[in-house]
């Protein structure tokens, strides 16, 4: 069996229609961990193994996979984000398409399962926040109907 790197050297042949989305579960722990590798964002399958889990846990996260003929081809995350000074939004953390199946409409599908589990929560907006360096994802997220609200800048501090 082809992993996703070696799938990667051909186009995936793709019909979004009969493209299968359903929630990501601890076995495609490996599959995820081969796509965040491909956007820089290295990790073990017994690490993706957990956050899985543990977002499978959360009434407030939910994490989907994408599917064409049962190989793994792309997932989102998303989760509700609650503040006093603002409104509930459902910000999407992470979307990654496999590199031969981008422009296939994996990432649009993707989003719209998204949008429809956000309204399912009576929740009106979606946000995603993207690098500045990913202008492939800016121009993505623009033609799938977001618009760019703000340019923010992200601190962080380890606390161990």
């Amino acid at each position: 069996m082809l992993g996703l790197r070696d799938n990667a050297l051909m186009r995936v042949t793709l019909d979004p229609a009969s493209l299968a989305v359903r929630r990501l579960t601890a076995d495609d722990a490996g599959g995820v961990a081969e796509l965040c590798g491909q956007l820089g964002y290295p990790g073990s399958p017994a690490d993706l193994q957990r956050r899985i889990d543990a977002i499978g846990r959360c009434a407030d996260r939910i994490a989907l996979a994408a599917l064409n003929g049962g190989q793994l081809v792309g997932w989102i995350d998303a989760s509700i984000e609650r503040h006093l000074q603002a409104p509930d939004t459902v910000v999407i953390g992470g979307l990654v398409v496999q590199d031969s199946a981008r422009g296939c409409g994996v990432g649009r599908r993707l989003c719209a399962e998204i949008e429809e589990w956000a309204r399912s929560q009576a929740i009106p907006v979606v946000r995603v926040r993207s690098q500045i360096k990913r202008e492939d994802a800016h121009r993505f997220y623009l033609r799938d109907g977001y618009r760019k609200v703000k340019t923010s800048l992200v601190f962080e501090k380890n606390v161990e």
